[in-house]
Order: C-alpha cells, then structure tokens, then sequence
C-alpha cells in the first residue's frame, strides 16, 4: 500500500514538471513514470532503445537523458536503502549545469559542497562554474576545507568561495544581479559537533526569501529538514509555509517525508518555471 501510495505521488510530481520543463526533461519523468508502471506490472525492468537513445537538444539541459540511477535512488529511498541526501544529489543533477553558480546555504562537512562543484564544473576548466558554500559555525567551514584540500586540486578549489557567515546573508556574497542556478539547505545541526547549535526559523525564512530573490528561472531550492531535535519541527512548518505561499504560476514546490518514521529528515524541493 505504502509502495502503490509513493507511485501514485511521483506520478502525480512527475505530472506536474513535465508541463514546466523543457521537451527532453519531460520525456525522462514520463519515463521514470512508465518504468514504475512495468514494475507494478511485475514485468521485468528492460530498457527500450527509444527511451534509451533520447538526448537533449535543449541548450538548457544538455546532458544525456533519461539520467542513470534516478529509479534507483528512488525506490532505494522509498524501501529504505537510499539517503535522503542522495535523493537530493540526483534532482541537482536534473537542474545543476556545467559553468553554473550554486549556494550551499549550510556547508557542514563539505559533503553537498564537493558534490555540487563536480556538477558545475569539468577537467577542463572551460565552463567555469562556482559553488558558493557558507556555514555559521566555524568548525564547519574548518571541516569543508579540509575536505576540499585532501579532494581537489588548486584550480578546482579557486572554483569554491568559503564564507563563515549566516545563510540568511546570501545576497551578500554572490556578486550583484548574479544569476543563481540552486540554493541548497541542509537544516538542523552539523553531524559531528555540538548539537545545540542549530538552525533556527527566523533566519531560515529570512534565507528562503533571499534565495527565492536570487534564483533564476529554472533554479531550485533544495532543503533537507532535520527533524529530530528540538525546534527541528517547528523549522520544517516554516519551511512548509514559505513554499506554500509561492505562487503556482511560478513555482512548483514538493515534500518527501516518511509517515511512519516521525523523526526521519524531510525533503522539499521548490523549482522557478522557466519562462
């Protein structure tokens, strides 16, 4: 029943983006939602050579479609075996474009940081893209650089810009009328280090509304909402709020949770429409 209920809410996502995004972004969803279909079917999982040959030709989403591995994180997630982090990587990756700017809001330990600079950027250093990563504590800007040196070399780590600042101070360190392709959250507290030191509502709202000021057409908020500490639920129904009041005409704003696991981490996404 779970399983029939998520199925039934990713059809009805997957729905919905299709009329918001471009041609071959549309044909991956209507792919993910035929393959599901195959699965409740009990018909075994092949791959059609017209499904597998399609590719974008769109200059906004340029990479090969269907995406390798979204079923898998997916109902990976959905059975218990995939993260809610990994789930988050994979929507990156159907939004984030090679030469790209992108925001993590709250860096931690650098995790989120390496991988969307991967996303932005190549070997060859032709697209230029940039990962703008802050956090408030400081241990955590210590612990992203660390991991940074140890992963990357000189001229991938000139692509990232470390700031130990509030994330509700966005605006103030991308350059003016910059142009924003993602801005992700992590919410609660950095894994690893002092648990009272947490993310709170009112400067969490005060970050969504500059995120939202900055994002481009096309652009994602991507958050995922620690639940399990106190004031962690609090911050998710100001999380709710803030992409429920975002107009439909603009914006397309979804949640995964877990019914029967209260304290597990809730995802929301909050997609700009393109123009």
């Amino acid at each position: 029943m779970a399983a029939g209920l998520f199925r039934a809410e990713m059809s009805m996502l997957s729905s919905t983006l299709a009329r918001t995004y471009s041609i071959p972004f549309r044909k991956t969803l209507i792919s993910f939602d035929s393959r599901i279909a195959m699965q409740r079917n009990s018909l075994p999982r092949t791959r059609h050579s017209r499904v597998a040959s399609l590719s974008s030709s769109s200059p906004s989403h340029s990479r090969n479609f269907p995406v390798p591995g979204v079923e898998d994180v997916f109902v990976g997630y959905l059975f218990g075996r995939k993260k809610a982090t990994e789930v988050a990587h994979v929507v990156w990756e159907q939004v984030i474009q090679k030469g790209d700017m992108v925001i993590d809001a709250t860096c931690g330990n650098g995790n989120d940081t390496l991988a969307m600079l991967k996303m932005v950027t190549d070997d060859s250093d032709y697209f230029g893209g940039c990962v703008y990563a802050m956090d408030v504590q400081k241990d955590a800007i210590e612990s992203t650089s660390s991991l940074l040196n140890q992963t990357l070399g000189s001229k991938e780590k000139e692509r990232v810009k470390l700031f130990n600042m509030c994330h509700s101070k966005m605006e103030e360190i991308v350059p003016e009328n910059s142009s924003v392709r993602m801005v992700a959250f992590n919410l609660g507290y950095l894994p690893g280090g002092n648990k009272s030191i947490i993310t709170v509502s009112n400067t969490t709202v005060l970050a969504l509304t500059a995120a939202e000021r900055i994002l481009m057409p096309g652009g994602l908020i991507s958050l995922v909402v620690y639940i399990g500490h106190p004031g962690g639920r609090e911050e998710l129904e100001v999380v709710e709020a803030f992409g429920s009041s975002l107009p439909v005409s603009d914006w397309v704003c979804c949640k995964l949770q877990m019914l029967n696991r209260p304290l597990a981490p809730v995802l929301v996404f909050m997609f700009k429409r393109e123009k």
